[in-house]
Formats: structure tokens, C-alpha cells, sequence
């Protein structure tokens, strides 16, 4: 069992919206440590932390992702999770399609 893998990935945005998919404790370390000086926070520094703990083994990768996923929406970064949309997504245009 790999214990730095995310059950979950968190997905956020990044420059033009490009989502970011992040499923480990490292990828989320990589991302926080290049993260842009002039834009880091106090949920900045929480996650950063939380991740280096995680590398460490002195906390679970669960707790990682909550404070990387804490950290997105305070930078209003989070994106949804498209997986999950994509059916209600496939719904919405077939009912379109029909009403041709």
C-alpha cells in the first residue's frame, strides 16, 4: 500500500485555468514549493507543512489533502471534480440534442 497517495486527487487551477491533477503527498509538495512568493498565505504555509510531515511519516496522507484542499478554496483554486460531472454533463446534452 502506497501511503502518500491521496484516496481522492485533488484537482486545482493553475495559470489559465489549467487544472492540476494531484494525487500524492509529493506531487502537492512539488506544486506548494513552486508556489509564487507574493501569493503564499497562512493556508499556504499550513499545507507546505502539512506536507513535509506527510514526506516524513508523521502524518497520513489524508490529512495532507484536507490542508491542500483547505488551502485551494482559500485561494478560491479548487477545481470541481470534472469525473463526477461528467455524467450529469452527458445528461444535459443528450436532452438537448433531442429537442431538435
Amino acid at each position: 500500500m502506497n501511503h502518500d497517495r491521496f484516496e481522492e486527487p485533488v484537482t486545482i487551477l493553475v495559470g489559465m485555468g489549467l487544472p492540476v491533477r494531484l494525487e500524492t503527498v509529493m506531487e502537492a509538495h512539488a506544486l506548494l514549493q513552486d508556489w509564487p512568493a507574493a501569493s503564499r498565505s497562512s493556508a499556504h504555509a499550513i499545507a507546505l507543512n502539512s506536507c513535509r510531515a506527510g514526506i516524513a511519516g508523521e502524518i497520513d496522507a489524508e490529512t495532507v489533502r484536507a490542508t491542500l484542499v483547505a488551502f485551494a478554496r482559500r485561494h478560491d483554486i479548487l477545481a470541481p471534480d470534472l469525473v463526477s460531472l461528467a455524467p450529469a454533463a452527458l445528461a444535459g446534452s443528450a436532452s438537448t440534442s433531442n429537442n431538435g
